[in-house]
C-alpha cells in the first residue's frame, strides 16, 4: 500500500503547503497531492494559491516524494494545451516525480472565466477530448485536434520528459470510471465505493486506485471534530452538490445544519489511531491501493508525528480488496 498526503490549497498559504510537503517527505509519505482551486470551498478555509507554482516550489524543495495536482480540470479555466505544457514542465523540474491528476471539475472554480458551466454529460465529453489533446502533445511534434467541444491548432510542447507522466482520472460513477479506464493510467476517488473500483476494472482499467481518506487529528475528540466541521463539512454534501455550487457562500448555506456528530460518521478523528485506521480500511477493502490522507485537524505537524508513530506501519500493511 502506498500512502500519500493531501495538501489543501484551500486551507493553507502557498508557503505553508511547500513546508508541509517537505515534512511529508521527511516522515515517509510516498507522494503528495495539491488541490487545484480558484476559490476555497468555505470562507473559513481562506486560501487558494495557484497549484502549478506550488508544485514547482515543492519539486525544488524535495528529493524523493512524488507530487501531483489532485485534481485539475483541463478545460474551461484552462485549455488542455496549457495543462499538457504545465505538466511536462513540472515533470522535468521534479526529475520525473510528477503525475497528473485530472477530473471534470467544479463550478466553484471554472465559472470564474465566464464561459458557463456545462451539464455533466458535456463535461465528460470535454474531459475525453482534453485527455486526447494532452496525449497528442506529449507525443512531440506539431499537433492539431478538431473535437466537438475543443480544438488545438498547430501546437507543440518543446520541453518534454523522456517518459510521459501517468494520468490519474477522478471518478464518481460508471461514466467517469470508464474515462479513467480508457484514457487514463489510474483512478482517483473520494469515497470508499467498491462499485466505482469495479466499474473501472470492468471497463478495462488495470492501473492504481487512489482514494482520499478523511481524517482530523487533534489531541482531543472535540477539537478534532470542530476543526473537521469548520474546514471540510462541504465534503458531506456529495459530489452532485460539490460540482454545482458556484461560491463559498453557497457551500456555507448548504452545510449550515451539518454538525460535529455528522462529521464523526465519516472521519477518523481525535488521538485514537484505531479510529483513523478504521476509515482507511474502508478504502482498502473497497479496492483502493493508494491512500491519500486528508488531515483537516488544526495541527499539521502534530499529525505528521502521529502518522510516523502510529499510522504509517499499519497503513502500509493493509491489503487492497481484503
Amino acid at each position: 500500500m502506498r500512502i500519500g498526503y493531501k495538501l489543501l490549497a484551500e486551507g493553507y498559504s502557498p508557503q505553508e503547503m511547500v513546508r508541509q510537503a517537505v515534512r511529508a517527505e521527511e516522515v515517509g509519505f510516498d507522494f503528495v497531492e495539491a488541490s487545484d482551486h480558484y476559490h476555497p470551498w468555505l470562507e473559513e478555509q481562506g486560501h487558494s494559491g495557484f497549484v502549478w507554482s506550488i508544485l514547482a516550489a515543492i519539486a525544488a524543495n524535495t528529493e524523493r516524494i512524488r507530487l501531483a495536482p489532485g485534481v485539475t480540470c483541463p478545460f474551461i479555466r484552462y485549455h488542455p494545451a496549457i495543462v499538457a505544457q504545465a505538466a511536462a514542465t513540472t515533470a522535468l523540474l521534479s526529475n520525473d516525480r510528477f503525475f497528473l491528476g485530472l477530473g471534470a471539475g467544479e463550478r466553484l472554480n471554472e465559472h470564474v472565466v465566464g464561459q458557463g458551466w456545462p451539464a455533466v454529460r458535456q463535461r465528460h465529453a470535454m474531459l475525453r477530448e482534453s485527455l486526447q489533446i494532452i496525449r497528442l502533445l506529449w507525443k512531440g511534434g506539431y499537433q492539431s485536434f478538431d473535437g466537438r467541444y475543443l480544438t488545438l491548432e498547430d501546437a507543440q510542447v518543446f520541453d518534454l520528459p523522456k517518459t510521459p507522466p501517468h494520468i490519474v482520472v477522478a471518478g464518481s460513477g460508471p461514466s467517469s470510471a470508464r474515462i479513467a479506464a480508457e484514457l487514463g493510467d489510474a483512478l482517483f476517488g473520494t469515497t470508499p465505493d467498491p462499485d466505482l473500483v469495479r466499474a473501472y476494472a470492468d471497463a478495462g482499467g488495470t492501473g492504481a486506485k487512489y482514494g482520499e481518506v478523511p481524517l482530523s487529528w487533534a489531541p482531543d475528540d472535540d477539537t478534532a471534530l470542530a476543526s473537521a466541521r469548520a474546514m471540510f463539512r462541504f465534503a458531506l454534501t456529495g459530489w452532485k452538490v460539490q460540482s454545482e455550487l458556484p461560491n463559498p457562500v453557497h457551500f456555507a448555506a448548504a452545510t449550515e445544519l451539518i454538525d460535529k456528530g455528522d462529521m464523526s460518521k465519516t472521519f477518523g478523528y481525535g488521538p485514537d489511531a484505531e479510529r483513523h485506521l478504521a476509515v482507511a480500511r474502508q478504502f482498502a477493502e473497497a479496492g483502493f491501493d493508494r491512500l491519500v490522507l486528508v488531515n483537516v485537524g488544526p495541527d499539521p505537524d502534530g499529525f505528521f508525528d502521529f502518522f510516523a508513530a502510529e499510522l504509517a506501519e499499519p497503513l502500509r500493511a493493509l491489503t487492497p480488496g481484503s
